[in-house]
Parts: C-alpha cells; sequence; structure tokens
C-alpha cells in the first residue's frame, strides 16, 4: 500500500473513490459532479486529500478542510471524508490514512483535529477511538441545514 498526497495529477484516480464515498453515503452517482467538485478543492487549495493505492489502484481516500480556534488562534482541520472501497476494508488502509491526516496536522501544528460520524456507524467509531480520538462532551454541537 502507498498513500500519495492528492494534486492535479491524482484527479483521475480520486473521481472513482470519492464517488464510492458518495454512494456509499446514499448519494446518487455523479463522477463530472465529483470531478468538478475536487478540481476546486485541489486549485483552491481549499482541503488535504491522501489517497490510498493497492497495487497501482486507488482503493482509499481521506480529507481534510482547514479552519481556525480563535481561542487558541492556530489552525484545526475536520476530518471530512474518509473513505476505503468495502472489498478492500480490514487491511489497515483506514489506519493509515488517518495517521497520515494527523502526521499532517501536526506538522501545521494544528490545535486539534475533528470529525462527524452517523452514530451507528460502530466500525468506523471504534477506528477513531483506536486512532487516540474520542468524544467531545465538553460541548453541544449545533446544526442548521440550509
Amino acid at each position: 500500500m502507498k498513500i500519495v498526497k492528492g494534486n492535479l495529477n491524482c484527479l483521475k484516480d480520486l473521481i472513482p473513490v470519492f464517488n464510492g464515498y458518495r454512494l456509499f453515503n446514499g448519494q446518487s452517482s455523479d463522477e463530472e459532479g465529483a470531478k468538478n467538485f475536487l478540481l476546486a478543492r485541489i486549485q483552491n487549495e481549499e482541503s488535504v486529500i491522501y489517497i490510498a493505492y493497492m497495487e497501482d489502484n486507488p482503493v482509499g481516500f481521506v480529507q481534510l478542510y482547514p479552519f481556525f480556534s480563535s481561542v487558541g488562534m492556530q489552525r484545526a482541520f475536520i476530518l471530512n471524508d474518509l473513505f476505503v472501497d468495502p472489498a478492500c476494508r480490514k487491511k489497515g488502509i483506514g489506519k493509515a490514512l488517518m495517521k497520515k491526516a494527523f502526521q499532517f496536522c501536526e506538522a501545521e501544528k494544528a490545535r486539534f483535529v475533528i470529525l462527524q460520524t452517523a452514530t451507528n456507524n460502530h466500525n468506523a467509531k471504534a477506528l477513531y477511538e483506536h486512532m487516540g480520538m474520542h468524544i467531545d462532551n465538553e460541548y453541544d454541537n449545533y446544526i442548521k441545514y440550509l
């Protein structure tokens, strides 16, 4: 397995796994939309993406979005997307992608990394906890969908 930082040269490899992620999350297939979305994120440097390959085939990715902690006066990151092709799970790919994401955030001197997951996503929650993340009981999260 190898992990590569996503860039314009990797876009064609990223599109099918990103589309697979969206399908996994109940969305319709839209490879053209995925291409345009990812192209904008990469060109505008609005996210950091790492892609996992097995035998030169893209099998997963992680995507981080930066934001800032005013209290800590530091950058922080949302680990917004983590996906491994279902046929390639249980091989340490998700763990390796998270490790790479955490290494990047540490190098950027980020205050923290945050993520959300479904309450019934027990496999992912077990991975996050194994990687040292914990549920934050100090703050309530609010959301308004627009």
